[in-house]
């Protein structure tokens, strides 16, 4: 379910400036926006913490085109954490992405993110297993 709240706005806002070229070639801009305790369970299998997001995409190793979004959905948690779903294409690689946002001061910030590949024939509705 798709909650429209400030925190969860807030949450999609920052995911979207995550995604932006312009944000991820600076250290600084993505500093920002990551918790003190981020880690990241990466689409490539690699698990990452905040100090080597940073500088791996301060390096600029990526190709600076534009990531699409789709199927954003966000729900409230608690008080101080936003979970949101959305799938990736950025050039024909597309991921399932699933982050949790926690409010640190008065900032939501990103604490955690994984992404998983998918082709998209995979990218069908739920499964749901029964007992």
């Amino acid at each position: 379910m798709l909650e429209r709240n400030p925190a969860v706005e807030a949450a999609i806002e920052g995911e979207l400036r995550l995604l932006d070229p312009a944000v991820r070639r600076s250290a600084d801009l993505v500093a920002a926006l990551l918790h003190p305790d981020f880690y990241e369970f990466g689409a490539s299998g690699r698990i990452w913490d905040r100090d080597s997001i940073v500088a791996l995409l301060a390096a600029g190793t990526e190709d600076g085109s534009r990531t699409t979004t789709s199927r954003v959905k966000g729900v409230q948690l608690a008080s101080d954490l936003v979970h949101l779903t959305f799938d990736t294409d950025n050039n024909g690689r597309r991921a399932h992405r699933s982050s949790l946002w926690r409010l640190f001061g008065n900032d939501w910030l990103l604490y955690f993110h994984q992404g998983t590949p998918y082709t998209p024939g995979e990218a069908g509705a739920f499964v749901r297993e029964t007992g």
